[in-house]
Order: structure tokens, then C-alpha cells, then sequence
């Protein structure tokens, strides 16, 4: 298994790239920003993006999105293809996209939103803490691509304060300067952040309801 920079090289992977992305959204039954393989071919083009290859089969894939012009950083749609998963392919493919996100933009934040207790447990142990989505970028850009999504009318009806998705960010400041104090790793704990991600479905579900 091989993982590397994305090239246009790679643009004959874009559709089952979408398609893996989609498909993954419907069984998950969770909303998630649609992505057409025009907008991927221009990350591959652009080689913002990392991809996972057995061979010539694709095997997973992930991409950077740069807002706030450069002050902020995302690593999105990351996905695994169903042949690999339950194998740690998805942890080291964001490894890999995290490593390089930070190789070409030194001076960013990274952050992303996701629904997904396993995105939640790897982001944590690289170092992203959950944060309100007022921490994250402004950029009117990002959160328009949050239209397709199935849950977008509750982030409108908060006006963008929160939605199913919860936020994380890693700033590499504060970062550097927590290793300086200490070189202990903090602690992962699922309990907090399944309590979190249940808390938020209950009142949304509730609000629903009413």
C-alpha cells in the first residue's frame, strides 16, 4: 500500500473518489458536503491532496482546503474505499495529510467538522482539541460548501454557531508551545467526546420534534 501526493496524475481516480464519498454519507446516514470530480481534479492539479493506492486500485483519499487566505487549514474528504477499511488505513492517510498540510502551510490552523466519532478520535491524537465553531474560519466560502449537506438548515437556524458536526482545531502555536512545557501526550478520551457528539443529536432531534 502505497500513500503519496495527489498529482493530476491521478484525475482517473476523481469519480470513484466522489462516488466512495457519497456512498460512505448514505450508509453512515450522515449529511455531508457533496464533492463533483471537476473540484477534485483541481486539488490533484493543485496537489493538495494525498491518496492511498494498492497497486493501481484506489484505496482512500484525502485533500486540503486552504481559507482565510492561508490562515486557516482543512483536511477534507477523507475516505477509505470498502475493500481497505477496518485495516487503520484511514488514520494513516490522515497521518500523512496532516504532516503535509503542515510541510506547506507552517503558519496555519487546521481545523475540520465531522460527525464521525473515528475522525474525532484521530484528529484528537494529532493534536486537534474541539473547539465552538466561532474559533473556526469565517470564510464565507467554507461554510457555503456546508449547502449540500442534509443537516445545513440547522447551521443556518444557529447562525453558524453550531450544527451535528462538531469542530475541531489544531493551531500549531499553541501546539509548540505546549511541548515546550511538557513532551507527555494528552489523554485520548472517547467518553467525553461521545458524550459530546450524543448531546448535540439529542437537543437537535428534540428541536426537530417541537
Amino acid at each position: 500500500m502505497d500513500i503519496v501526493i495527489a498529482t493530476k496524475k491521478h484525475s482517473k481516480y476523481a469519480t470513484i473518489i466522489c462516488d466512495t464519498i457519497a456512498d460512505s454519507a448514505k450508509v453512515r446516514g450522515t449529511g455531508i458536503a457533496k464533492r463533483t470530480p471537476e473540484y477534485i481534479i483541481t486539488k490533484l492539479e493543485n496537489e493538495n491532496g494525498v491518496i492511498a493506492l494498492d497497486g493501481d486500485k484506489f484505496a482512500g483519499f484525502c485533500y486540503i482546503e486552504a481559507w482565510g487566505h492561508g490562515k486557516f487549514v482543512a483536511n477534507s474528504g477523507l475516505i477509505v474505499h470498502p475493500d481497505f477499511r477496518n485495516q487503520g488505513l484511514a488514520k494513516k492517510i490522515k497521518k500523512e495529510i496532516f504532516e503535509y498540510s503542515k510541510r506547506k502551510f507552517p503558519e496555519a490552523k487546521m481545523f475540520g467538522i465531522t460527525t464521525g466519532l473515528a475522525v474525532m478520535k484521530i484528529n484528537y491524537e494529532l493534536g486537534y482539541r474541539p473547539v465552538t465553531f466561532s474559533e473556526l474560519t469565517s470564510d464565507d466560502a467554507f461554510w457555503k460548501g456546508c449547502q449540500t449537506c442534509k443537516n445545513y438548515d440547522i447551521l443556518t437556524r444557529t447562525e453558524r454557531k453550531m450544527c451535528l458536526c462538531t469542530g475541531m482545531l489544531y493551531d500549531p502555536h499553541k501546539d509548540k508551545k505546549s511541548k515546550e512545557v511538557t513532551n507527555e501526550k494528552h489523554p485520548y478520551n472517547k467518553t467525553v467526546l461521545q458524550r459530546l457528539k450524543n448531546i448535540k443529536q439529542s437537543l437537535f432531534l428534540k428541536n426537530k420534534i417541537k
